[in-house]
């Protein structure tokens, strides 16, 4: 026996429906490329939304076709977001940090048929245009008067102009939900870049599972500023579960500088945002420096690489703002875990509280994880045994684009990369990467807990660890770190700050001193280009 309810598919385009009917006037506030402040609202994105996609079907967008975006946090970009999956075909955001090589391996690898871009990376399309194998015109994401009078770009259309001869009368389609809609690379730190490709039904799941309670919380009471940018995993899907929620929406640009970063969560009255550890320290340093203060921002949430508990303290002591940390990865979506406490810890005492936000959390509803060891068997749930962390659920990967690298799944699990512990609880800790996890005379030595100790240190800005060759130990770890502008601290200082915080047989064997560490394209700490750059280092004779 079935049930009897309405058989709706699950659509991206309901989002932006329900956000019009039911929050059409609240706002979408965007820092332009151009400079100056855009302001609109949710009805007015929907209606622009329909225009656009009317606008693609006359340049001859088809289903399924690729339409790639080299894009900040924009209003334009929140357009194409909709318009594009909404009326069948797949939204490629591609990362603008990646290396150019990279870019044009994945523009042709996904075959897009256009590319929506930024003014800010005209000469960078400009570059990249004649290598682009499959992308039939390129379409500026601005207005006529800031069009470039000349451009080798051959058939370079002006996205307002675009928009202005079209009708904003648009039936969206009913489609599968299982329909193909975004497509996002991996950050290719090992080979080239992997895509995964997202359907309607897991974006629109992930949407709902995201703005839960004990995952971000989000409501028609809140202003969000995505810090994270909508070519990184889709802003973390901000773009969908706060139009779900109807939440006002605050766009940066490219503006993710300490200033003018502050400027907006003061101005825009943010109650929450969220980005990767580097954007934060940035802004942390900033209000130091000018002895500023937030009133209305009440959370951030913290991924994309651990979160320093020092950072962690930071926030909630100097700002009194709540610190959500979690994690994913672009196969998951990308969330997987959101950090918030069960009732048991609120009468914990501060530090034991601490203690509990340092990890990346619980899942969320729809994510289920595991940790295996070697042997492929499950670990107990113990908050001591580590092992590979597994996952799987509605929006986990079962295989990437073109089937890149064959069948990823091991008994029907994704394998994460990531070396975690589960407490009983199902909170769960990242350790390591299992690519950087460092073995020492046969046991584990995690370099994300001797990062944290490093970072924590008042003279260090940044920190990195990791292992080293070593002809009895296998390997041994070392700190690669930068100091603070104007701070000084000696090999033999952070050492000793080490003292008591770790097992003895966790002590670096040394310290480097470095100007500034290396990051991947999304803001993570590239161990690999450290590795490469220390080739020739040697440890110190005992």
């Amino acid at each position: 026996m079935l049930g009897l309810m309405m058989d709706a598919p699950l659509l991206i385009t309901d989002l932006i429906r329900h956000a019009d009917r039911h929050h059409g006037e609240t706002e979408i506030v965007s820092k332009t490329v151009e400079g100056g402040i855009h302001r609109y609202n949710y009805r007015a994105a929907h209606k622009r939304a329909r225009r656009l996609a009317n606008a693609l079907a006359a340049l001859g967008v088809k289903p399924s076709d690729r339409v790639a975006t080299l894009a900040w946090n924009g209003y334009r970009h929140f357009e194409v977001y909709y318009a594009v999956a909404g009326s069948g075909a797949v939204i490629h955001t591609i990362n603008p940090r990646l290396f150019p090589d990279q870019i044009v391996y994945i523009a042709n690898h996904a075959e897009d048929k256009y590319v929506f871009f930024d003014l800010t990376f005209l000469p960078l399309v400009e570059k990249l245009a004649p290598q682009l194998k499959t992308v039939k015109g390129f379409v500026l994401m601005t207005d006529a008067a800031h069009m470039p009078k000349q451009s080798s770009i051959q058939n370079l259309l002006c996205y307002e102009t675009l928009l202005e001869a079209q009708d904003d009368e648009f039936d969206w389609p009913s489609l599968d939900e299982r329909t193909a809609a975004c497509l996002c690379y991996t950050s290719g730190t090992t080979g080239n870049p992997k895509g995964v490709l997202y359907a309607h039904r897991s974006t629109m799941l992930h949407a709902y599972a995201a703005a839960l309670p004990d995952a971000l919380n989000l409501s028609a009471r809140d202003v969000v500023l995505p810090v994270v940018p909508m070519f990184h995993v889709n802003a973390w899907g901000l773009p969908y579960s706060c139009a779900l929620t109807g939440t006002k929406l605050v766009f940066p640009g490219p503006h993710l500088d300490g200033k003018s970063l502050h400027e907006l969560f003061e101005t825009e009255r943010v109650t929450m945002s969220a980005g990767v550890p580097t954007v934060w320290l940035g802004l942390l340093n900033y209000m130091k420096e000018s002895k500023l203060k937030f009133s209305t921002l009440k959370g951030v949430v913290i991924g994309g690489s651990a979160c320093p508990p020092a950072m962690l303290r930071a926030f909630q002591e100097d700002y009194g703002v709540n610190v959500l940390h979690a994690w994913g990865m672009t196969e998951m979506s990308p969330l997987g875990t959101v950090c918030t406490f069960k009732e048991k810890h609120l009468a914990l005492d501060k530090e034991a509280r601490y203690a509990v936000q340092a990890k990346q959390g619980r899942a969320i509803f729809g994510v289920d994880m595991r940790i295996v060891g070697e042997d492929g068997k499950e670990l107990p749930m113990d908050g001591k045994a580590f092992g590979d962390l597994q996952v799987r659920g509605p929006w986990v990967i079962t295989r990437y684009f073109k089937d890149e690298g064959g069948d990823p799944l091991m008994d029907g699990w994704f394998p994460t990369g990531d070396v975690a512990t589960l407490d009983p609880d199902g909170y769960m800790q990242i350790t390591d990467r299992s690519k950087d996890v460092i073995k020492s005379g046969g046991e584990w030595i995690s370099s994300i807990d001797l990062e944290n100790v490093a970072v924590a240190h008042p003279a260090i800005a940044e920190a990195a660890v990791i292992g080293v060759k070593h002809p009895k130990w296998d390997e041994r770890p070392i700190v690669v770190a930068v100091k603070k502008p104007g701070q000084e601290v000696t090999k033999e200082d952070l050492l000793k700050f080490f003292e008591g915080k770790i097992a003895k047989w966790w002590m670096p064997d040394d310290v480097v001193f470095v100007a500034e560490l290396p990051h991947t394209a999304t803001g993570k700490l590239s161990k690999l280009t450290i590795r490469q750059q220390l080739k020739d280092y040697k440890l110190p004779a005992a």
